[in-house]
């Protein structure tokens, strides 16, 4: 048999297991594993970054089994089951890929995801945002939007006007400043990080990425400042603060990060 099916069929038996046997796996439920799940996917997002290959490995492998959890519990009342599952999503892949298993001819991946926005909505879909999950972080909500919109024609022409949007926006923030209207701030700021993100999406930036990189970065070198500040840091001025975090800089700068 074939070393992938072994594996999930294992996978599948140990759940069973567990499920009869295990105090705790017994307790759970659906709602119970979702925080545990979100957690799973947010330390798959780090080992992503970090380029942890085995770490990756590992990540994926937690996700499966939350995966089969759900299926699980699901069987236990006779709703669904793993196959059910499964099967769903084989049906959906076949029919969202006509060019694989049809006749239809794309030119290229950008043809590919227009496609597939027409046939969810053929599918039954009201909108094109329908699949973008309401709980999802807001900046990369917004690029889902943005990418989803893009497909049915909603997109600027040229990477200029797209900056250009991003230069008025910049200018009514400046100017609900003025205004000292905490709403008008709050709204116009949003407007600009909203066209940053699309000016990203020009530039093939993914901006959660860039952002959280550039968080790692900044950890980096404050927790260094900390570690190598000779009084405690309320004491220090900025400008010997800033000495010791260009020191983190170069040995960023060396490690090649």
């Amino acid at each position: 048999m074939d070393k992938r099916l072994v594996a999930f069929n294992r996978l599948l038996d140990i759940m069973d297991d567990l499920r009869a046997k295990c105090p705790w796996d017994m307790k759970q439920t659906f709602e119970s594993l979702r925080n545990l799940s979100i957690e799973e996917v947010y330390e798959l997002a780090d080992a992503i970054l970090e380029q942890d290959v085995q770490g990756i490995k590992e990540e994926v492998g937690d996700l499966m089994l939350h995966m089969v959890f759900y299926a699980k519990i699901a069987s236990e009342t006779d709703e669904w089951d793993i196959a059910d599952a499964l099967n769903e999503v084989c049906d959906k892949l076949v029919h969202r890929h006509p060019h694989i298993y049809g006749d239809v001819e794309v030119a290229d991946e950008a043809e590919v995801k227009k496609n597939w926005e027409q046939l969810k909505l053929q599918e039954g879909k009201k909108s094109v945002l329908s699949g973008v999950p309401n709980s999802l972080p807001a900046m990369v909500k917004a690029y889902r939007m943005q990418e989803k919109t893009a497909q049915v024609g909603f997109e600027w022409d040229k990477l200029e006007e797209v900056w250009l949007k991003v230069q008025e926006e910049i200018t009514e923030l400046n100017e609900a400043i003025e205004t000292k209207s905490q709403a008008d701030i709050e709204e116009e700021f949003g407007d600009v990080l909203f066209s940053l993100i699309n000016y990203a999406r020009f530039i093939n930036v993914d901006p959660e990425t860039a952002l959280e990189k550039i968080n790692k970065k900044f950890k980096f070198r404050f927790e260094h400042i900390e570690a190598e500040a000779k009084k405690p840091l309320k004491d220090m001025t900025l400008e010997e603060m800033d000495v010791l975090w260009n020191d983190a800089k170069n040995i960023d700068k060396h490690a090649g990060r």
